[in-house]
C-alpha cells in the first residue's frame, strides 16, 4: 500500500524539538500497516521470509533506503525474520520522519 507518508522525504533532526505526543503518534500510526509503537518511543515491525537469503536481501534493501533517506533504523536479522526498530535518536523519541521511513520500508520489503 502506497501512502502519502511514503511519498515524503525524511528530514534530518538536529534536536531541540519535542518527540511526538501520543495523539500525534496515533494519527501517523493509522497511515502505516502493522507497525507497533513501543512505549511512545519507537516503531517496531517484524517481517517473515521463507529463508535466510530473502531476509538478508530485505535487510540490504532497507539499508539502501536508510542511506538514501539519511535516517537509520535498527535492523535485526535471523533466519527468515527481520525486525525493524525506528526512532529519532537525536531526541530519543518519535518524529514524523520515523513514520515516513516506516512507510518506505513497507514499500521496499
Amino acid at each position: 500500500m502506497t501512502t502519502e507518508l511514503a511519498r515524503k522525504t525524511c528530514i534530518p533532526c538536529e534536536g531541540g524539538v519535542p518527540p511526538l505526543a501520543d495523539a500525534e503518534i496515533d494519527q501517523f500510526l493509522e497511515q502505516i500497516d502493522d507497525w507497533a509503537v513501543m512505549e511512545s518511543h519507537h516503531l517496531v515491525k517484524e517481517f517473515t521470509f521463507p529463508d535466510f537469503i530473502q531476509a538478508l536481501a530485505a535487510v540490504n534493501r532497507i539499508g539502501a533506503l536508510a542511506e538514501e533517506q539519511g535516517h537509520h533504523p535498527n535492523l535485526y536479522l535471523t533466519w527468515g525474520h527481520v525486525r525493524v526498530e525506528i526512532w529519532t535518536h537525536k531526541i530519543n523519541g518519535l518524529t514524523e520522519s520515523d513514520f515516513i521511513l516506516a512507510a518506505k520500508v513497507d514499500e521496499v520489503v
